[in-house]
């Protein structure tokens, strides 16, 4: 379904009311508060900014069918600018996305590096699946989609995870890798590198999904009393769990039926958006709330990393729920996963809409 951008805004902001901007006028108290408020966060997020770097990945970004239906004129008017941080103080003008009941979070992922083989061995024996050629997907209500199977002409719900453990799919297996923990967080990051035995990279991204709910395995490992606390789950302490427990490893990463299915890339990570992620500018969000392709500015501080500065969205994530969640994208090696497997920390987020 497309939305005007004016709908989108309403919609993204209908808590506090949607007022037509002929309203305003540069007399009016309203209009310099909000002017004044625009430049001191505009001001606060650019303390570090490169604005020149910012408007070539401005630029890239509207190369992307769904970002020229938010920023029509200025994507255009990007390809004429002399100053950058003037384009982008006076071209938009930041609207504070405020948080439902949901929590506000900020999560990072990052592109893992497993080893595989193009064949089946006694070391690489888990399948890299392609999407299968019997999962179908439909559109129902409100464009909800809905993945599924044939049977005697009845469409039924894919098979679970477990299910797909247990049997031979038809599909395409891209390559065996040899960890199952490492193979289920590629799935959780939705794309990564598998390096073969005879030293060529293969690039995997996503490519479709069983249309399972996801379900948070370091939730699941909390209810269960393994974690104490939400603080304690990370990506290490899982995979370190899993690690010292073999035999409870395929009991609880069957608890998340979701599975996703992948395809061989040319490139390296790419988003939802169809674009190659940028570490630490690219960031996930709910498209039901944020469009994709739009520019955001956002602040979050843990123990482990501090960011205030202007991301893009250009993912999406099962796990990424809410108008002020979002995932952001650290790129590859072992500093990005650490620092995503750490993160989780408060979020606030502005989105950049345009002015006319």
């Amino acid at each position: 379904m497309r939305y005007s951008l004016s709908l989108l805004i309403c919609l993204l902001f209908v808590l506090s009311g949607c007022t037509s901007k002929s309203a305003l006028s540069p007399s009016d108290e309203s209009f310099v508060t909000s002017l004044k408020q625009h430049n001191e966060r505009f001001e606060a997020v650019s303390q570090n900014e490169n604005f020149d770097e910012l408007l070539f990945l401005f630029k890239q970004n509207c190369t992307a069918p769904q970002t020229k239906k938010v920023y029509a004129n200025v994507c255009e008017q990007s390809l004429h600018v002399k100053d950058a941080k003037a384009f982008f103080l006076n071209s938009f003008e930041l609207k504070k996305i405020e948080p439902n009941e949901q929590r506000s979070m900020l999560t990072g992922y990052y592109e893992p590096l497993l080893h595989g083989s193009l064949k089946k061995t006694d070391r690489f024996k888990y399948p890299v699946y392609a999407k299968p050629k019997d999962l179908l997907m439909i559109v129902g209500e409100n464009d909800k989609k809905m993945r599924g199977r044939s049977v005697k002409g009845k469409m039924v719900p894919y098979y679970t995870r477990e299910e797909i453990s247990k049997r031979k799919l038809n599909a395409e297996v891209l390559c065996y890798v040899d960890d199952k923990i490492d193979l289920f967080f590629m799935e959780v990051q939705g794309s990564g590198r598998v390096e073969l035995s005879d030293g060529r990279v293969l690039f995997i991204g996503y490519s479709d999904a069983n249309g399972h709910a996801y379900k948070s395995l370091g939730r699941e490992m909390m209810n269960r009393g393994i974690f104490a606390s939400v603080e304690e789950i990370s990506l290490q302490s899982i995979r370190a769990w899993l690690v010292a427990h073999p035999n409870q490893i395929d009991t609880l990463l069957n608890t998340n039926p979701s599975y996703v299915f992948f395809r061989k890339m040319e490139q390296k990570a790419t988003g939802s958006l169809g674009l190659v992620l940028t570490p630490e500018r690219s960031v996930a969000v709910d498209r039901s709330y944020i469009p994709l392709g739009s520019l955001l500015a956002v602040k979050s501080e843990s123990a482990n990393y501090k960011v205030e500065k202007f991301v893009f969205a250009q993912d999406t994530g099962g796990a990424i729920k809410g108008p002020n969640r979002a995932d952001m994208f650290m790129g590859y090696g072992e500093r990005a996963q650490w620092i995503a497997g750490e993160l989780k920390a408060p979020l606030e987020v502005w989105i950049m809409q345009p002015k006319f």
